[in-house]
């Protein structure tokens, strides 16, 4: 096998896939067998499979992951509302040291200047935010809750079921427990935590707390000091709804993890189908090769391997199906031929064999010297004709092997064809018959095994000389067409029987006169042809006639053509 650039066709001898049918065959219910153990979708017995779903969803995960990883929600959520809480807080206190007097010294405890209260109750605040305010000595003047439902505010604080984030932070909280701080009894409320605030607020001005609460929720709490003047009279304490931030940020991990489930389900859906493209066809291709594999060593009713067709898919699986396919219609033409060819081998060698033994035979009788002389002459001749036979069988059986076993390179033809017209022009002459070498000037590179195309030369001319006699003439020429180069060899002789022309490159056939008989193994045109071919090229015969019109004429001589790619 040299090159299999063609795919075999459905009306070949092997004909494999699908389209194949043999009722009496296992080897398509072994296939359908193992077809339906696999299922649609082969992720159990599959490590193709298996490794792609894997991989995608590795991908997926780490997708996942550095979202999660770089998404700041929380903490531009926190900045925004730590913000907006700093404001409202200076605002509110803006609105208490309005309603303050001037020159009088002011005592919020008492309600000394202000009405504390009723500026509280005066306050537009949104749901969940709380005031308190605190004099100088961290004692709880009034405080109050907003009640107005700013833009869905109550919505965003009210618990809503989060499955796929609580579930997440059970499972995290049961990991972590034996690692866990202790329980959150210790932890001081709201009011208390803010009074520790209170004095470093009237140092140091506006403070920013963000902490839990006894039920361990997070809340966002910030002091500003009232002011008369330069003096500090009192905080304001603004804090946010407990857990509001937490539960914005897992609503929206809440949205994020049920995009995560639908993108692996997605992710895995395609994963599947992906691998039932590549992975089942594989799995058929080696199947039938492990099916053609195993003939010889187990049970299996006798049958040729055949290889499911996919060439019409236009992908590498296609193209490797078409190559098996290829490849195995090669070996078994090989076979096929191997086969005939040991029939025929058979079939030559017998007749020598034959006459040999007819003559050892009648030579036990004979008595006349001259019958025996010539029984002899008999006996030689079979036994040169066997060893010729022989010789020829070998190099014939070698052949195949040799080609793919060579290297080919490229060289000039025209030297190659000149050294022969040298040698064997020599031959010709010396039997009377004139060789003409028409061969052009320039160069004639082709690429290919330059002692095997030489064979196929020496064959063509030799045989051109055999038929020749004295006063005849041959030809050998060569041009180059297109994307081809053509060599003839042309000869005077007695032509080609037409009957003959379709089998003259057959094995062990040879037409030739009587007296010749025995002297040729009929094997030269046949290994010529399986050398061409080897190289990508044709040959043919034909007849020379006066006029191609008129193809009863009495051929003026043969014609062997040789085309080679350039």
């Amino acid at each position: 096998m040299r090159d299999m650039t063609s795919v075999p066709s459905r009306d070949g001898d092997v004909v494999l896939g699908d389209d194949w049918v043999a009722p009496d065959a296992t080897a398509p219910s072994e296939m359908r067998a193992r077809r339906e153990r696999r299922g649609l979708f082969s992720l159990r017995a599959s490590p193709i499979t298996r490794k792609i779903v894997t991989f995608n969803l590795v991908a997926l995960c780490l997708l996942i992951a550095g979202i999660s990883y770089l998404n700041s929600s929380r903490d531009s959520l926190a900045v925004q509302r730590a913000a907006a809480l700093v404001s409202e807080a200076e605002l509110i206190a803006d609105v208490i040291e309005a309603q303050l007097p001037t020159g009088v010294p002011v005592n919020l405890a008492t309600g000394d200047g202000v009405d504390i209260d009723a500026t509280l109750d005066g306050l537009d605040l949104r749901n969940g935010t709380e005031v308190f305010v605190f004099d100088p000595s961290e004692t709880l003047i009034a405080n109050t809750s907003g009640t107005i439902d700013v833009m869905g505010a109550s919505e965003d604080i009210a618990p809503s079921s989060t499955v796929l984030t609580d579930g997440l932070n059970w499972l995290w909280s049961i990991i972590s427990s034996p690692f866990a701080a202790n329980s959150t009894d210790d932890i001081l409320s709201v009011e208390e935590q803010l009074k520790s605030l209170v004095s470093a607020s009237l140092v140091e001005g506006t403070q920013l707390q963000n902490a839990l609460d006894a039920d361990g929720l997070s809340w966002f709490g910030v002091i500003t000091p009232i002011k008369q003047g330069t003096e500090s009279v009192g905080v304001v304490a603004v804090t946010s709804a407990a857990g509001e931030i937490d539960a914005l940020v897992r609503r929206e991990n809440e949205n994020m993890l049920q995009m995560f489930i639908i993108a692996t389900l997605v992710s895995i859906g395609l994963s599947l189908a992906l691998a039932a493209t590549i992975a089942n066809p594989l799995s058929d291709l080696a199947a039938a090769a492990e099916l053609g594999r195993d003939k010889n060593s187990r049970k299996v009713n006798p049958g040729r391997i055949r290889i499911p067709d996919l060439t019409a898919r236009p992908d590498e699986l296609g193209r490797l199906s078409g190559a098996l396919r290829g490849m195995i219609s090669a070996l078994y033409n090989r076979i096929d031929g191997n086969e005939q060819f040991a029939a025929d081998v058979a079939h030559e060698i017998k007749n020598p064999l034959a006459s040999l033994r007819s003559a050892v035979g009648t030579l036990r009788v004979i008595k006349r010297g001259d019958q025996r002389d010539k029984l002899l002459d008999v006996i030689e001749h079979d036994v040169r004709r066997l060893d010729r036979l022989v010789s020829d069988i070998s190099n014939a059986s070698r052949l195949d092997s040799e080609l793919v076993k060579e290297e080919e390179e490229s060289f000039n033809l025209l030297i190659m064809l000149e050294n022969l017209g040298q040698y064997l022009g020599e031959d010709a002459r010396s039997k009377g018959i004139d060789f003409i070498a028409d061969l052009p000037p320039n160069p004639l590179e082709v690429h290919g095994l330059e002692a095997r195309l030489a064979q196929v030369f020496v064959n063509l001319i030799t045989n051109a000389i055999s038929f020749c006699e004295d006063g005849d003439a041959i030809r050998i020429w060569a041009r180059k067409r297109e994307n081809r180069i053509l060599i003839v060899v042309e000869d005077t002789g007695p032509g080609i029987p037409d009957q003959a022309l379709s089998k003259i490159f057959k094995r062990f056939y040879s037409q030739r006169p009587d007296e010749h008989f025995g002297n040729n193994s009929g094997l030269g045109l046949a290994i010529s042809k399986q050398i061409v071919e080897a190289h990508g090229g044709v040959i043919w015969a034909e007849n020379i006639r006066p006029t191609e019109a008129d193809i009863t004429s009495e051929p003026l001589g043969a014609r062997f053509v040789v085309g080679l790619p350039v």
